[in-house]
């Protein structure tokens, strides 16, 4: 669980909430009408640009801004270098029984295809395929959350047009412009909730998710390759500490 994501969402939540009751009855800000017109034209618009298999699989990538397991890189580091220290003692036969308690399914391909005596290229041309392709997966989902984002202020406009429209029709009654002016920016004050409290900030927490995802799959490619290769430990150390910050450098514990 993302404790982030939680606390960030229930405290946008609550600050609309109070800042709702603080300023008066809150039915005023209940109409049903504008809600149906934001929601609707935004799924609306949101299938017109998107397959309906991926719009409706954007429930599984809202579920990973909320619940996701990750490796820490330092960790992976350590992994990798204990790795590195048995291929050179034992031989690169040894890792197989370590890669199945890897606990990563990248990880366990990688160090079978080593295992396997894969040419370094086709291992490299083979992980990196499926890291580009991972990538895709993952931005099409950020894709379709960043397009609701964009559609639901631009029907909260729609509604608010339509609103005034209607509220023109009034003009000879002054007592219905007062109520006629809050339906129709009511339609904006929706769509502007539902792309900035949620879906802009979700697509943004899925991006920096992708980049770390990709940051520790990257570490695994070099790594194997480095071990596949013979390279001592402390090299092994030394490359993939240079993919991390120097405060991550600094949590790393050797296992030589």
């Amino acid at each position: 669980m993302d404790i982030a994501t939680v606390i960030g969402l229930i405290s946008a939540i609550g600050l609309t909430i109070i800042s709702i009751m603080m300023g008066g009855p809150a039915g005023i800000f209940w109409n049903p009408p504008s809600l149906i017109l934001v929601i609707g034209g935004t799924i609306a618009s949101t299938l017109i640009n998107y397959p309906l298999k991926d719009v409706l699989s954007v429930m599984g990538t809202v579920r990973k801004a909320f619940i996701h397991k990750s490796t820490s890189p330092e960790s992976l580091i350590e992994k990798l270098v204990s790795f590195a220290t048995v291929a050179r003692r034992e031989g690169i036969l040894a890792l197989e029984s370590h890669a199945s308690q890897a606990g990563d399914e990248f990880l366990e391909r990688s160090v079978q295809l080593a295992i396997d005596g894969t040419a370094p290229e086709l291992i490299k041309d083979i992980l990196t395929t499926e890291l580009a392709f991972m990538e895709d997966r993952h931005s099409l989902g950020q894709a379709v959350l960043a397009t609701i984002g964009t559609m639901a202020p631009a029907y909260g406009m729609i509604g608010t047009l339509i609103g005034l429209v209607q509220m023109l029709t009034t003009m000879e009654d002054p007592s219905k412009i007062g109520a006629g002016m809050s339906v129709a920016i009511l339609t904006t004050l929706y769509g502007a909730l539902i792309a900035n409290m949620f879906c802009i900030p979700a697509a943004g927490k899925l991006k920096v998710r992708t980049s770390n995802e990709m940051l520790t799959k990257e570490i695994i490619i070099e790594g194997i390759l480095s071990i596949q290769s013979g390279d001592n430990p402390r090299v092994v150390e030394q490359k993939l500490k240079a993919f991390v910050s120097p405060t991550i450098r600094k949590q790393v514990k050797s296992g030589r």
